[in-house]
């Protein structure tokens, strides 16, 4: 798994109104980006470190006056098929049994969605959850129903237990706590949102969910509403880290409705962080993040702890920034 820390470090993140904060970056980014941008389009922006290769492809689709549908889709599936990455799609951590099972949604800003949950042996639920959408009356499908439909669909069975995760299975098995590890390291679902120069707005989630999990639990990430949120009239939101926390509070919807309030997309990040916290009484192993774009092109994020970033990608290149923490 590639470590997000490391890759680089951009201080501060802003929403609609507030300061511009000059910015150290790598020379793996463009140089020329010292601020953070707003009011950009076409724009996509991506959860953690590997959501610059998740912008890369999707932006790409942007620029040349594709959808964001489309963007976020193919963005998120560069993920779920790197075998590197143990959080989403092949390879991801398996649960307590050792058994690989995915989440993923996808939605539009006229209200279109798809779902997939507890779904094995198929490494790509974004565009199962996308098939959802389109070629059926429902919203969600799970466990083998799920898998029945995308075979039908012309997706294939693989193993996505990769030696490397197997071998990080086998090492937890020794210590066997028998609860999912929960800190703030261990949560990197990717969850992309794209604004298209026709000023259509799209979001994608998918993830392998929590390492070690019971076998069956479902976190956020494919619930509409939850782990992804998208509404022409307002924004998008999506959220990574605990989904039992974001689920509590329906997490990405209330980001998206405090815009619909009037609040910018860092501040309404900001509310329903403030708004978990008050529900938890500690949150010393509890990380939450949320990432918003409104229907402008600007954007903000807001976690709990620190080390949550956000890739952005627009027409001056593409950044990773660190995203301002409660703590």
């Amino acid at each position: 798994m590639k470590n997000r820390r490391n890759f680089l470090k951009i201080a501060g993140l802003f929403g609609i109104g507030l300061p511009f904060k000059a910015c150290t970056e790598s020379n793996s980014v463009n140089q020329n980006n010292s601020k953070l941008r707003n009011g950009k389009k076409p724009i996509i922006i991506s959860t953690w470190t590997h959501g610059l290769d998740a912008n890369k492809v999707g932006y790409e689709i942007l620029k040349n006056g594709g959808t964001a549908i489309d963007a976020v889709e193919q963005g998120v599936r560069v993920v779920e098929n790197d075998p590197d990455n143990q959080t989403v799609g092949i390879g991801g951590f398996p649960d307590r049994e050792g058994n690989v099972t995915l989440d993923a949604c996808i939605m539009k800003g006229d209200g279109s969605c798809g779902s997939v949950a507890f779904l094995q042996e198929i490494k790509n639920p974004i565009s199962v959850a996308r098939k959802v959408m389109e070629e059926t009356p429902h919203i969600m499908l799970v466990g083998s129903g799920a898998q029945k439909f995308a075979l039908e669909y012309g997706f294939e069975k693989e193993n996505l237990l990769t030696e490397k995760t197997k071998a990080d299975y086998k090492a937890w098995l020794k210590k066997s706590t028998y609860k999912p590890e929960i800190n703030i390291e261990n949560h990197d679902t990717i969850s992309t949102l794209a604004l298209d120069d026709k000023g259509k707005i799209a979001g994608a989630c998918t993830t392998s969910g929590a390492a070690w999990k019971m076998h069956g639990r479902v976190g956020d990430s494919p619930l509409i509403g939850a782990g992804l949120f998208v509404d022409e009239e307002s924004g998008a939101a999506a959220a990574t880290g605990l989904g039992e926390a974001v689920i509590r509070t329906a997490g990405s919807a209330m980001v998206v409705e405090s815009m619909r309030r009037g609040l910018n997309p860092y501040e309404a990040c900001v509310d329903v962080v403030e708004r978990i916290r008050r529900k938890h009484k500690s949150l010393k192993d509890l990380q939450v993040g949320f990432l918003a774009l409104d229907m402008q092109g600007n954007y903000g994020a807001y976690s709990i702890h620190p080390g949550f970033n956000i890739a952005i990608g627009d027409n001056n290149g593409h950044i990773l920034i660190d995203a301002k923490s409660m703590f």
